[in-house]
């Protein structure tokens, strides 16, 4: 079966950076667009960023352009968020998620907090 399996979060102090990672199984990864979606503490679903199924197109959301990149492993089968110049108000659960949001891992937490 499916199997999203998040793993980097942590908690950071503000201007931080962490690599998230998200390790895909049962099914072919490499056919698939990939997002991340992330839940503040209290609010809704916010999307993150995106990425195609071999890597070459991505896009973000506007809180985000500029300081996060999405990157893919296909030959891993492992999906990447690298967090940079981090905010207290992206602190969330961060989500990997398959193209068209019916599969999620059970998400990481980032905590931004000085």
């Amino acid at each position: 079966q499916v199997q999203l399996v998040e793993s980097g979060g942590g908690l950071v102090q503000p201007g931080g950076s962490l690599r998230l990672s998200c390790a895909a199984s049962g099914f072919t990864f490499s056919s698939y667009p990939m997002s991340w979606v992330r839940q503040a503490p209290g609010k809704g679903l916010e999307w993150v960023s995106s990425i195609n199924s071999d890597g070459g197109s991505t896009s973000y959301g506007d809180p985000m352009k500029g300081r996060f990149t999405i990157s893919r492993d296909n030959a891993k089968n492992t999906l990447y968020l690298q967090v940079n110049s981090l905010k207290l108000e992206d602190t969330a659960v961060y989500y990997c998620v398959t193209g068209a949001w019916d599969y999620w891992g059970k998400g990481t937490l980032v905590t931004v907090s000085s």
